[in-house]
């Protein structure tokens, strides 16, 4: 994981870089893989989110308490 300069992150949240197969067989072989996470400078991240594997989060934006991050969040945006 990777964070940016003055990055505020609320109480409870999780940021999550494992991954597994979808195959339930080649998941049952105990094959793990691990994604990138990206947050750029000065994000806002409200209580309670959950941000999964390779997700980035461009500079400045805000992500709202609550919020289950699954897509790349550009620069200057509210999510």
């Amino acid at each position: 994981m990777t964070f940016g300069d003055n990055v505020f992150i609320g109480p409870d949240c999780g940021f999550y870089t494992s991954g597994h197969p979808l195959d339930a067989a080649r998941r049952n072989t105990g094959l793990e893989y691990a994604y990138p996470i990206t947050v750029g400078n000065n994000v806002w991240i409200g209580g309670g989110v959950r941000v999964v594997p390779g997700i980035s989060i461009g500079d400045n934006s805000v992500i709202g308490a609550g919020s289950v991050v699954v897509k790349d969040i550009p620069a200057n945006c509210v999510a």
